[in-house]
C-alpha cells in the first residue's frame, strides 16, 4: 500500500472571513464548515496526511482592539500571547468543523488536534532594527506618540488613514514544537499548527522568551512544511492560479513553473510584494530545501490543484 503523503495546507484569510463581514463567530464557523469540506476530502482520499495553517490577521486585530478598548478594566496582554489567543480560536473553529464533517461519513475516529505553536527566530535579524508590519487599531497622531512615549512602541502614519503601531516581521527559524507535530502526524491525526506564522520567540541560555513580533503566514508555513518533512506544500489564496501581468490585457496563468523560472518572474517585477510575492518565495524555499513539489492555488480547487489539474505547481 502506498505511504501517504504529508501535505501542509496553508489557508488564506478568505478561508476564515470573507471581505466585508463584521467578523462575528457565526460568520467566521460558516466559512471554516466551507473551507473544511475540502480539507475533509483530502483526509477521505486516503493519499494524504493533512497539517494545516492559517493567517489570523482579522482575529488578532479584534483582540488588539479588545484589549485597548478594556484597558482600564481588564490587563492587556502583549502582542504575542495575543497571537496565541488566535491560534485556539481558530484551532478550536477548524478542528471541531473538521471533527464533525469527519463524522457524518463514519470517520469520527480520526482524531484532529491543534497546536499551539511557537516559531523561533533570531533576536539579531534584521527586522527588529527596522518593525515595519502595521497591526492593531488606528490612533490619532497625538495618542499614537503618547504610546510611543510609555510603552515605547514604534508608530508610523498609516496611507491617510491613522497612526498605528508597527512591529518586526522576522524570519522563521524553527518551529519549536515540530517534535510534538511529527508524533501527531505519525499517530494519523490531522493537525493544526503554526496559526498567524506562529509566536515569536527568542532563545536565550537554551529558553524561549516570546517578543512582539509577526512572522509572515506563508514563511513559517513552509518551515512548518520543511521540519515536518512534508512533501507537498498547499498554499490556498483567493485566486486559481499564479498569473504573469496579473490585471493587464496580458494577464496569463502559470500551470507550471520551476524554482528557476519562478525566480525569473518574480526578478522581473510579476509579483505582488503584499500578496503573491511572499507565496512564491515561500514555495521556492520549500523545493529549495527538498520539498516535492509546491502549489498555488484557491481553496476551491484544492483536490483538484493537488491531482494535477488546476492552480500553479512549482517543481524543481
Amino acid at each position: 500500500m502506498e505511504e501517504k503523503k504529508v501535505v501542509v495546507i496553508a489557508l488564506g484569510g478568505n478561508a476564515i472571513l470573507q471581505p466585508g463581514q463584521k467578523g462575528t463567530f457565526e460568520e467566521q464557523m460558516k466559512n471554516v464548515e466551507t473551507t473544511c469540506k475540502q480539507l475533509t476530502q483530502m483526509v477521505l482520499s486516503g493519499k494524504y496526511k493533512i497539517v494545516i495553517t492559517h493567517g489570523n490577521g482579522p482575529q488578532v486585530g479584534n483582540i488588539l482592539l479588545q484589549n485597548e478598548t478594556a484597558k482600564g478594566v481588564a490587563a492587556p496582554m502583549p502582542l504575542y500571547v495575543c497571537g496565541a489567543e488566535s491560534q485556539g480560536l481558530i484551532g478550536y473553529m477548524i478542528q471541531q468543523s473538521l471533527h464533525n464533517l469527519l463524522q457524518d461519513v463514519g470517520k469520527g475516529d480520526i482524531p484532529v488536534a491543534t497546536v499551539v505553536t511557537q516559531v523561533v527566530v533570531d533576536k539579531n535579524d534584521p527586522a527588529f532594527q527596522n518593525p515595519s508590519k502595521p497591526v492593531g487599531p488606528f490612533y490619532s497622531e497625538e495618542e499614537a506618540k503618547r504610546l510611543a512615549d510609555e510603552k515605547g512602541y514604534h508608530v508610523k502614519e498609516d496611507a491617510g488613514r491613522g497612526w498605528r503601531r508597527v512591529v518586526p516581521s522576522p524570519d522563521p527559524l524553527e518551529i519549536f514544537e515540530k517534535e510534538a507535530i511529527r508524533q501527531l502526524i505519525a499517530a494519523r491525526s490531522s493537525v493544526i499548527a503554526s496559526g498567524g506564522g506562529g509566536i515569536p520567540v527568542v532563545k536565550k541560555d537554551g529558553k524561549l522568551e516570546g517578543v512582539d513580533a509577526v512572522i509572515d503566514k506563508d514563511l513559517a508555513g513552509e518551515r512548518l512544511a520543511v521540519d515536518v518533512e512534508a512533501k507537498v506544500f498547499l498554499i490556498l489564496t483567493d485566486v486559481d492560479q499564479v498569473k504573469l501581468n496579473y490585471k493587464t490585457p496580458q494577464e496569463k496563468g502559470i500551470s507550471k513553473m520551476t524554482v528557476e523560472e519562478a525566480k525569473r518572474y518574480r526578478d522581473e517585477g510579476h509579483f505582488a510584494k503584499g500578496s503573491m510575492e511572499p507565496k512564491v518565495r515561500a514555495a521556492i524555499r520549500f523545493i529549495e530545501a527538498g520539498g516535492e513539489k509546491a502549489i498555488i492555488t484557491s481553496l476551491g480547487k484544492a483536490m483538484d490543484a493537488l491531482e494535477g489539474k488546476a492552480g500553479t505547481t512549482i517543481t524543481r
